[in-house]
């Protein structure tokens, strides 16, 4: 090694690649080293860049500066702990955006969304994020994984990883998080749909939509490069900077005003609708899709939503108390489920899905390669909009397409 780099968070607005130390089997904690016999290194293949990423980016959490930043890492083994019994070197793996003990009470019910031994400081626990851990990012050239031989999702052939890893360098979060949101929300076979945002997670959303079994899948977003990405793929799509009135676009297309299911796909960020959509508005989002979800339906919120904002538009958004018209829901008697995607219920399924040619999620997210040097621009294209997922590529080892 000794060459790391890692893309740190400056301050609002400003990411930047640097020199970094390079990772080593420990765990440090708030100035407290102990050794880490049961992870692995990674040379890291393919890390991208997220949109929780640039909510952090964007200032709008407590993330301090310098927070080497990633959390969707796919990578090559280079060194095993003592411990480490089933992946060996040269593997090359999916690392799953939550990191997990696979000892506790929740991960032993699968939820390793929120493992109760990884992050001393509240339940869940990710790579360079901010609140989850202070476990250092992958966007980056290597970058040690812990509790190796369970979170790790081997590649059981490498040559045939590296030519989909377009696709395969998804399953780490956005696609598992988008299929989450939709089977949450119970899509299934001819279901009606509606997703709220055709950013990468949206997009990933809607096409598992799609692998699911939804005979609709509405995309509603208010920039139009997105949206036409969206129907690229066969999804119906609404324009909520021109059209004020969802409920009405819908009635429009499927000539009833209500969907089955519904997939909050924007978060705490979340704009109004029509003469609105210049405002932020972070209680948008969920009162639309209670309000054009069919009564007993599910709504699946993989959107982002946090505690700490120092950016929110009053003093209740500032902690996350939003103005949500929950009554409403109550009312209709909806299901919700929030919180962060268990990856590891869902990326071994998916991964099969694209090694047999059944799943080709990154033409759907419109997957663009960069080098890792190259992560500042991709943040600040990302920020204006792109209809694109970037994929960091610090070691060229990504094939061409």
């Amino acid at each position: 090694m000794s060459d790391n780099r890692g893309v740190a968070y400056i301050k609002p607005g400003v990411v930047e690649v640097q020199s970094i130390d390079d990772p080593k089997l420990e765990l440090e904690y708030k100035g407290k080293t102990r050794q880490c016999q049961h992870g692995v290194i990674l040379k890291i293949v393919s890390t991208n860049i997220c949109g929780s990423d640039q909510h952090m980016v964007r200032g709008r959490t407590t993330a301090p500066a310098g927070i080497i930043l990633g959390h969707e890492i796919t990578g090559e083994v280079i060194e095993c702990g003592r411990d480490v019994e089933f992946i060996k070197k040269g593997d090359i793996c999916s690392v799953p955006f939550n990191i997990a003990c696979g000892r506790c009470r929740n991960c032993k019910e699968r939820d390793t969304g929120v493992c109760l031994n990884v992050n001393p400081d509240r339940p869940g626990a990710a790579y360079g994020y901010v609140d989850m851990g202070g476990w250092i990012g992958g966007q980056a050239r290597y970058v040690m994984v812990p509790y190796a031989d369970w979170n790790l999702l081997k590649f059981p052939d490498r040559d045939a990883a590296l030519a989909k890893i377009r696709d395969l360098t998804l399953l780490s979060d956005i696609l598992p998080t988008g299929y989450h949101g939709a089977y949450t929300a119970g899509v299934t076979t001819g279901s009606t749909v509606y997703v709220a945002g055709a950013g990468p997670v949206g997009l990933a959303c809607a096409y598992a939509c799609q692998i699911l079994g939804a005979s609709v899948v509405i995309v509603g977003d208010m920039i139009q490069e997105r949206l036409d990405q969206a129907a690229s793929f066969g999804c119906e799509t609404v324009n909520l900077a021109k059209h004020g009135d969802l409920a009405a676009q819908i009635d429009q297309i499927l000539g009833v005003p209500e969907v089955d299911c519904a997939v909050d796909c924007v978060g705490f960020e979340a704009r109004g609708h029509g003469g609105d959509s210049g405002s932020e508005k972070p209680a948008t989002v969920l009162n639309s899709v209670m309000d054009i979800t069919r009564a007993a339906g599910g709504i699946g919120i993989p959107g982002l939503y946090v505690t700490g904002d120092p950016g929110g538009v009053d003093e209740n958004a500032k902690v996350g108390m939003l103005g949500i018209r929950i009554g409403l829901g109550w009312a209709k008697s909806h299901h919700f489920t929030t919180g962060q995607c268990p990856v590891m219920k869902y990326n071994r399924g998916l991964m099969m899905s694209i090694l047999h040619d059944k799943a080709h999620p990154a033409a759907a997210c419109n997957v663009e390669v960069i080098s890792l040097e190259e992560a500042p621009k991709g943040y600040e294209d990302f920020d204006k909009g792109a209809a694109k997922k970037f994929v960091l590529d610090p070691h060229g080892m990504v094939p061409a397409a």
